[in-house]
């Protein structure tokens, strides 16, 4: 049997829309640039992962706890941060199509054109220059000189008629309030990340769950980037969900916890079922750090469009307590009565984009598969993470068949997502299944009906197709023995 994996981005996006797992946001009217709604099975595949990630951090280990802070922050909050002064991308413009970029990554686009015309020298030249920007005469002064030193044109439209490079703070401000003007004295801002509302929480989080340095606290939620580009389908959004989990531990003790949450990390994702071959973790270079940070890693997974990160481990040492307790005048230490002595935590961070992760476990899963001259889609999805655990199909529509499967139906539903299917020939009704990853199917037939002593049905078995007979009292224990031994396809 002849396999093909995924090659290109445009297969996943057209199979997300056909399936029900992704759509363009407001499409009827046109859509909205960088904003998607998941669909029927997109939410139950999105909810099914972030459950994951749940329990792995808050079941696991007794010293993680949760909490849900809200989207609307003091606006102090982003200035103690940094958000309000730093968090900006070098953006430029081409004059003829007024379409926006950002300035780095148009330099980086050509180093990667020289590279590709294996011009090795011209390219490094402009890297070294890349890597230095900002020491000379300004960031944004430097990004335009080297643009316009080696004559770099707009990737559309070829043109070479730049505006001046400028910062572009990426946070979105809006009105808060009845009386807000939206100005910078009342306006209020969509937070660009959930680790602030962990920070801002951590005495009382500390005091109320009577936890003990060292410890964390795990949120899953909203954020907002406006983005300058923003593309590669639900890779990078405007509108985005994280998963992360800070950790807080003593000084001194950070550079292990660091290390163990890096490799604790990295396994989780194979026990999502992604293959490891297809994973890898990227260390950070010292002079590409973060201010604030001691270490920091990426998990990668390989893309059709190339290695990208996942997932983010930092080390972002005590900056985001001490910067907090500094702005707001709170103390933000804990004191250890064993050592009797007061210090501020140092902070272990891991940081998974929840849209990321789908779109990695729709991508790793995607196989088109020669099946009797006969091309099958299938996703090979980890049957834990499954949007729909069972398909139940009555053979023919009669009456002694159909009432099986419904019984069949309301003995599996509270525990699995089930789907009851009776339109088209069983086939078609499998390649269905197969495309929205479904893991098991149930067809009900007269040979099971009409035997002696107990009903038995066929189970089909999505990623090699094999069939069983089984008896219906044994469903429940089959699957879940099939659901825990499975493993990815190497």
């Amino acid at each position: 049997m002849a396999v093909s994996e995924l090659e290109n981005l445009d297969h996943i996006v057209s199979l997300a829309k056909a399936r029900g797992f992704v759509f363009q946001s407001s499409e009827i009217y046109g859509g909205l640039g960088a904003t998607y709604d998941y669909g029927p099975l997109g939410v139950e595949l999105k909810r099914n992962i972030r459950d994951f990630w749940w329990k792995s951090m808050t079941r696991r280990h007794s010293n993680i706890v949760g909490v849900d802070a809200a989207i609307f922050m003091h606006p102090d909050v982003w200035k103690a941060s940094g958000h309000v002064d730093g968090f900006n991308d070098p953006m430029i413009d081409d004059k003829q199509s007024n379409k926006r970029y950002r300035a780095d990554m148009i330099i980086e686009g050509e180093i990667a054109k020289l590279r590709g015309k294996d011009k090795q020298d011209e390219a490094n030249e402009l890297q070294q220059k890349l890597d230095t920007a900002g020491s000379r005469n300004g960031l944004c002064e430097d990004l335009h000189t080297i643009i316009m030193d080696h004559e770099i044109r707009a990737p559309e439209s070829g043109a070479f008629e730049w505006t001046d490079v400028r910062q572009f703070n990426l946070m979105f401000k809006t009105q808060f309030g009845a009386t807000s003007s939206g100005e910078d004295d009342d306006g209020v801002y969509l937070r660009p990340e959930t680790a602030q509302g962990i920070f801002v929480n951590f005495k009382n989080v500390m005091d109320t769950a009577r936890q003990q340095i060292p410890f964390g606290i795990a949120q899953v939620g909203k954020a907002f980037r406006n983005e300058v580009v923003a593309r590669q389908f639900v890779f990078r959004m405007r509108e985005f969900e994280q998963m992360e989990m800070q950790y807080f531990v003593e000084p001194g003790t950070d550079g292990e916890a660091y290390d163990e949450w890096l490799e604790e990390r990295f396994e989780w994702h194979k026990e999502l079922g992604i293959r490891p071959a297809k994973l890898r973790h990227q260390d950070h270079p010292e002079d590409k750090l973060a201010h604030y940070a001691e270490a920091a890693a990426d998990i990668q997974y390989e893309f059709p469009i190339g290695w990208q990160e996942v997932e983010g481990i930092h080390n972002r040492t005590d900056f985001d307590l001490s910067q907090h307790a500094k702005h707001s005048g709170k103390k933000l230490e804990f004191y250890d009565q064993q050592q009797q002595k007061r210090y501020t935590p140092y902070v272990i961070e891991t940081s998974i984009g929840l849209d990321r992760a789908v779109l990695m476990v729709l991508c790793d899963a995607y196989r088109e598969e020669e099946v009797d001259g006969d091309t099958r889609t299938v996703l090979k999805i980890n049957p834990k993470l499954a949007p729909t655990k069972i398909g139940i199909f009555p053979l023919i529509k009669k009456d002694k068949l159909q009432d099986l499967a419904h019984k069949i139906e309301e003995d599996l539903r509270d525990d699995y997502k089930v789907l009851y299917d009776e339109s088209g020939s069983i086939g078609k009704r499998y390649r269905r299944q197969d495309e929205a990853g479904t893991p098991f199917c149930i067809t009900v037939d007269f040979d099971g009906v009409e035997s002696e002593g107990e009903d038995t049905v066929t189970i089909r078995y999505r990623d090699d197709m094999t069939q069983d007979r089984v008896r219906v009292s044994k469903l429940r224990q089959v699957i879940e023995e099939k659901t825990k031994s499975w493993k990815p396809e190497t």
